[in-house]
This record gives C-alpha cells, sequence and structure tokens, in this order.
C-alpha cells in the first residue's frame, strides 16, 4: 500500500490532507506538535476510511533529532511515498521588534525543520527505488510579503527555492518536488477553526471569502496522484485570486492602517 506522511496533521491543512490522502488509499503517518488528541482524531478519520494511521509527536524545534520521527514512521509504515511538510508557525510583529529568538524559532520550524523532514524523506525514497512525491506547505507570502511577518515570509520563500532545488536533484529518481501556496485559510492558525469561509466577507479577494482547509488538501492530494506525475518544481496558489490583487488593493487602500500587523 502507499504510505503517506503528513507533518503538522492535527488540524486545520494537515489533518484535511490526511484524510484526502487516506480517501485516495494512502496510509497515513501522521504528527503533532501540541495537540494529541487533535492527532487522534485525524488518526480515527483516517482509519475510518480502512486505511492505517500511525501518530508521532514532532518538534521541530528540537533540531536536528526531531527528524527521527520521519525515519520512524517510515520504517512503521513500510515505506515512505509521499512526504507533506505541513508543520508551520509564524509572528505578528514588526522586524525592527522582533526578538532574535523569536526569528530563529519560526526558521527553525518553518525552514530548517522542513529541510531535515524533506531530507529523509528523500533519501528513503532513493532507497526504496520507486519515485516519490515531495510536496510543502508554503504560503502566498512565499511569493509576496506581509507586514509584521518577516521570518515568515523569509521562510516560506526559502522553503519555495528549496522545493525547486529539490526538484533538480531528485527528478533522475522519479521524485517529484513542489509547493502549494495557501491564502486566507479557515484554520486554527488563522483563528477560524470550524467556521464555514463562505460565511466570511474579504472584499481584497477576487473570490469573495477565506479558503476551506479542504481546498487546499485537494490541491496536495493531486500533487500526491498518478495524474501530477510530471508535475515538478511547480508552486501552486490556492488563493481565491489573491496573488493577483498588488495593483488593486494598492489603488484601493483607503488608510494606513495595513502598516502594523
Amino acid at each position: 500500500m502507499p504510505t503517506a506522511i503528513v507533518t503538522g496533521s492535527d488540524s486545520g491543512i494537515g489533518k484535511a490532507t490526511a484524510v484526502a490522502l487516506a480517501n485516495d488509499g494512502f496510509d497515513v503517518g501522521v504528527t503533532w506538535h501540541s495537540d494529541s488528541e487533535g492527532a487522534e482524531q485525524t488518526a480515527k478519520e483516517v482509519r475510518s476510511l480502512g486505511r492505517r494511521a500511525e501518530v508521532r509527536q514532532l518538534d521541530l524545534l528540537d533540531l536536528p533529532a526531531a527528524a527521527d520521527v520521519i525515519d520512524d514512521l517510515a520504517d512503521t509504515l513500510g515505506g515512505v511515498d509521499v512526504l507533506v511538510a505541513n508543520s508551520g508557525t509564524g509572528t505578528s510583529e514588526l522586524a525592527v521588534e522582533l526578538s532574535f529568538d523569536d526569528w530563529r524559532k519560526v526558521l527553525s520550524v518553518d525552514l530548517d525543520g522542513a529541510f531535515l523532514c524533506l531530507q529523509r524523506a528523500a533519501r528513503r525514497m532513493i532507497q526504496q527505488g520507486r519515485g516519490g512525491r515531495l510536496i510543502a506547505v508554503t504560503s502566498v507570502h512565499e511569493h509576496q510579503p506581509r507586514v509584521g511577518s518577516a521570518p515568515y515570509d523569509a521562510a516560506k520563500g526559502g522553503l519555495g527555492l528549496l522545493i525547486k532545488t529539490l526538484a533538480l536533484e531528485l527528478g533522475e529518481y522519479g521524485i517529484t518536488a513542489n509547493a502549494v501556496a495557501p491564502g486566507e485559510i479557515a484554520t486554527p492558525m488563522t483563528g477560524q477553526e470550524d467556521e464555514d469561509p463562505r460565511g466570511t466577507k474579504r472584499p481584497g479577494v477576487p473570490l469573495g471569502r477565506p479558503g476551506d482547509a479542504r481546498e487546499i488538501a485537494a490541491v496536495i492530494a493531486f500533487l500526491a496522484s498518478p495524474g501530477a506525475a510530471y508535475v515538478t518544481g511547480a508552486s501552486i496558489a490556492a488563493d481565491g485570486g489573491m496573488l493577483n490583487m498588488g495593483p488593486m488593493a494598492g489603488s484601493h487602500l483607503t488608510s494606513d492602517d495595513w502598516r502594523r500587523p
């Protein structure tokens, strides 16, 4: 059976992705940082679909040791065919006011930790000799900055370029590497857990609303599917059109409120 590991799959996009991949026939490795109950709920949903689920804690501030979890899950599941690097954190503070410790915390989780998880999975995939899929959940801020998010922007931008580099280096092994760049999604990270995004107005987004975690999971599941075998080195924005709003937003803002997080 194909196997997938989804980091940060105790809630939000990670949880939706684990369930989507299970629905597509994958056994799934579920990881959590602080919400063990959420991870067990994800595992329960995976098992309800007839797939195997293994749960492990993953603390990407404990590097490089934390990446051993990827090898542990691969050993337990019998390999790894898909790795979704989804774990992430961020700040809401101007760069000039940011402490170095907070800067390093975000870089550790969002870039260093993602690199090590992707690296461990890639090594396994090469050894297995049957190809594989590396998928990083970045953000629209892989491509465009946001006030108050300096370390997050830097990490996601770096992760996007890391994925492109891996696509070049791993193609000869039949391993693809792609990023999915969500916009505002109704998840715990944005304070909108269990909210129907269709009931929230976002005039600055062409589709007029935040996204649903399952809408991001569907893009990730596509990249993990046979249909995406020739897609590598891509960053797919799933943002309701947000990234296209630069000049429009710039000419329609009516105050300086955007200058503060």
